[in-house]
This record gives structure tokens, sequence and C-alpha cells, in this order.
């Protein structure tokens, strides 16, 4: 393989994951601007859903999409760091991949901060952590259990 189609095949897809991030940390995709999608949606299927119920679900709903953002993040990077090697699971692999997902979850939420609309947060890191941790260990048990 080419060092081209390795780029292309293993890298340009971590490339397009935090290019996707970097996307919902802007304006777009505030709190403000969820909410008024999500709030008609949740009156809409639930008639008699309260302020607060709509506040926890909303929060609820955000909260997992960084945990689902960083997991597959943490998928992509295994992947790419593992290159299609012949063993199917290698512990270094999973670290740099979680270590990626860390820098990345704390510059995203760097970026965050000079977003009018948006705040950073160190609990928004260790959410974001967990997601790409929780990817090393689906990984690892994906490969354990495929032999």
């Amino acid at each position: 393989m080419t060092s081209n189609q390795y780029f292309i095949k293993y890298w340009l897809p971590v490339i397009f994951g935090m290019c996707f991030i970097f996307w919902m940390s802007t304006g777009t995709f505030s709190s403000q601007n969820t909410y008024s999608f999500v709030e008609p949606v949740l009156r809409f299927l639930v008639p008699q859903i309260s302020s607060h119920g709509v506040d926890l679900i909303h929060a609820l709903m955000r909260k997992s999409a960084h945990i689902i953002e960083y997991f597959i993040l943490g998928l992509l990077l295994f992947r790419a760091f593992r290159r299609g090697s012949t063993p199917p699971w290698n512990w270094r692999w999973s670290f740099f991949a979680v270590g990626v997902v860390v820098l990345w979850a704390a510059s995203d939420e760097f970026h965050q901060s000079f977003v009018s609309t948006r705040t950073a947060s160190v609990m928004d890191v260790g959410i974001d952590a967990a997601g790409g941790i929780i990817a090393q260990f689906v990984s690892a048990l994906w490969h354990r259990y495929r032999k």
C-alpha cells in the first residue's frame, strides 16, 4: 500500500471525524440553538412534559452526543494506529488513541472558550475522554471475541 493510500484509508477518516467535532463546537450547535429544536419535538411527542423534563432530556442528549462523537473518534484512531497489522489488538494502539482523544477534547473545549454562545468545561473533556475509553474497551472485547 502506498503512503497516499495508507493516509486515505486510515487517517482521512480521523481527520473528517475531528473536523465534524470542530463543527459541532461552533455556535450553530450551542445549547440555545439545540434547545430550540429539541423542545418543540419533545412537546409534540410528550405534550404533558414539564419544562424541567425538557431541560433534563436536552442536557442528557447533549452529553450523550459528546460520548458518541468521541467514541467514534476513539475507534477511528485505534484503526489508524493499528493500520491493518496482523495482531488484532495491542494496548499501545488504545493508549495512543485515548491520548489523542483527550488532546482533541481539550483543544475542542479551548476552541469553545472563544465562541460567544458556547462555554468551555473541564467536565466535558472528561465526558469526551470517557467516550474514547469506552471505544477502546469495545475494541478490545470485539477483537477478543472475534477470534
